[in-house]
């Protein structure tokens, strides 16, 4: 599988509330860094994020550009859905994988479109 499908496969998993078809594209070591959480390192911590810490309550991922070099994978796009206090969700986002030799992410970043600083 190519990094492009894996990471296609992710966002599917994650759109559809599939969360261990959603670990299933990390390796068990995994680090993932996002603006407002401390880096999450390993299945245990990704599971607790998506398991029930993530504010998301159900959405979908737009790509709109994939770019992949080598082991390295970046995606533009942007999110729309609900959070889980009810209000609607719309954002841009950009994450950069990269993946081991089985096409797993080792680490994953993510940024957002929304004012911080």
């Amino acid at each position: 599988m190519s990094g492009a499908d894996t990471v296609r496969r992710y966002y599917e998993r994650v759109d559809a509330g599939d969360v261990e078809g959603a670990l299933d594209c990390f390796t068990d070591d995994a680090v993932y860094h996002r603006p407002g959480y401390a880096p999450m390192v390993g299945r245990e911590s990704l599971a607790a994020f998506y398991g029930g810490e993530r504010v998301i309550a159900d959405g979908r991922h737009v790509l709109d550009a994939l770019l992949v070099d080598g082991d390295q994978v970046a995606v533009r796009g942007r999110f729309e859905g609900t959070l889980k206090d009810g209000s609607a969700a719309r954002v841009g986002f950009c994450d950069f994988f990269v993946l081991d030799g089985q096409g797993r992410a080792l680490t994953r970043h993510s940024y957002f479109d929304v004012p911080a600083v």
